[in-house]
C-alpha cells in the first residue's frame, strides 16, 4: 500500500514537471537534419516541429539557417495550416556543409501580423561532408535523363565534387 501511494505521488510529480516544461509553448522541436540528395546534387536543412496547441489563424514559421559557405543567413518561411499536426520547414540549397560542425538555426512562430509568438534556437550537425555529393546533378528533366555534363557520350563520367568551398 505504501509503495503504490509513493509510485502514484511520483507519477503526479513527473506529469507536473512535463506540463511546466511545455507550458506557454506552441510547438516543440521534433526533428532536425541535413538532407543530401545525390541524384540532383543538393543539400538542405530540414526541421520538423510538433504542434502542442492550436496556433492562431494565419500563423507562419520563419527560419534562419547559418550559411555553411559564409555570408548572410539563409531564410525560409512557410504558412502553418490548422489541420497539420507537424510543421516542416526546409532551407534553400546549401553549399560547403562540413562534417561534425554545428550550424546555428533560429525558428520563429509568427502571428499573421508578424509578431513573434515563440522562438527556438538550435543547431544541426552533419555526419558527412557535402563533398560526398557530385558538383552537378546526375539527372536532368522530368524523366530523370542522365546529365550529359556528368555522363559523357564517350562513356566517361565526371563525378567531381564542388571545389569552391573553403577548407
Amino acid at each position: 500500500m505504501k509503495g503504490s501511494a509513493l509510485a502514484a505521488g511520483f507519477a503526479i510529480l513527473l506529469l507536473a514537471c512535463c506540463q511546466r516544461e511545455t507550458e506557454g509553448k506552441l510547438v516543440e522541436l521534433s526533428g532536425r537534419l541535413f538532407v543530401f540528395n545525390y541524384r540532383v546534387a543538393t543539400a538542405t536543412y530540414l526541421v520538423t516541429l510538433k504542434k502542442l496547441r492550436p496556433l492562431p489563424e494565419g500563423s507562419i514559421v520563419a527560419a534562419e539557417f547559418e550559411n555553411p559557405k559564409g555570408g548572410n543567413a539563409l531564410t525560409a518561411r512557410e504558412k502553418i495550416f490548422s489541420i497539420d499536426e507537424k510543421i516542416v520547414i526546409q532551407s534553400p540549397h546549401l553549399q560547403c556543409v562540413r562534417k561534425d560542425r554545428p550550424y546555428a538555426v533560429t525558428i520563429r512562430i509568427l502571428s499573421a501580423a508578424g509578431d513573434t509568438l515563440q522562438e527556438i534556437e538550435t543547431s544541426i550537425t552533419s555526419d558527412v561532408d557535402q563533398s560526398v555529393l557530385p558538383a552537378k546533378p546526375l539527372v536532368v528533366g522530368p524523366g530523370y535523363t542522365p546529365n550529359p555534363d556528368v555522363f559523357h557520350a564517350d562513356g566517361s563520367e565526371d563525378m567531381s565534387s564542388d571545389s569552391s568551398c573553403p577548407r
